[in-house]
């Protein structure tokens, strides 16, 4: 059981973290969607936007610099299966 101090440390990380795990779940999410449909514009615009969320995740600490680098490369092999 964490002592008082280090749980309260962890519920500020936590509600810091949040916001910006869920906002990069969602561009990975709308990449997907875009790299399904079949649109190569969208896709590439989405897969960047997502891409960009994931470094600044990353750089900020929130999800581990080599999760980042594992979701970047399945979304661009994803993307380049389609032929973009």
């Amino acid at each position: 059981m964490p002592s008082e101090k280090s749980a309260r440390v962890v519920a500020r990380k936590t509600e810091r973290n949040r916001p910006i795990r869920t906002a990069t779940r969602t561009y990975v999410k709308r990449a997907q969607d875009a790299i399904e449909q079949g649109e190569s514009e969208a896709a590439t615009e989405s897969v960047q936007r997502a891409i960009k969320a994931l470094d600044q995740a990353a750089v900020k600490g929130v999800i581990h610099p080599n999760n980042a680098a594992r979701r970047k490369s399945r979304l661009m092999a994803k993307l380049n299966r389609l032929g973009y």
